[in-house]
């Protein structure tokens, strides 16, 4: 099986059950966003939190080949770590990349 498609399977099933299982404190919803063509997973979050609108990006990963980069995971309990639970190996995932500079 290519891999690739199952870590498409992977980062959607994560992302879906990440917006579930948050606890609702504030008036804040959780969107899943999965771009399965551009390869762009991403976790929005959106609405009121006391009196200052709210709508950001909780998480973002992408998916370039075989590899998963991790572009922003500001959960409490970090999602990456989930990913590899739910199967993604960690040598596939980049947490962040070294800047390269022009000479």
């Amino acid at each position: 099986m290519d891999q690739s498609l199952n870590y498409t399977d992977i980062l959607k099933k994560t992302l879906q059950e990440a917006v579930v299982n948050q606890p609702r404190l504030q008036a804040i919803k959780l969107y899943p966003v999965c771009d399965t063509e551009s390869g762009h997973f991403l976790v929005l979050a959106t609405g009121w939190d006391k009196q200052t609108w709210m709508d950001t990006i909780l998480f973002h990963a992408r998916l370039v080949g075989q590899q998963v980069i991790i572009e922003e995971d500001n959960f409490e309990e970090s999602l990456t770590q989930t990913l590899i639970t739910n199967g993604i190996k960690q040598e596939d995932i980049v947490t962040h990349l070294e800047p390269t500079f022009a000479a």
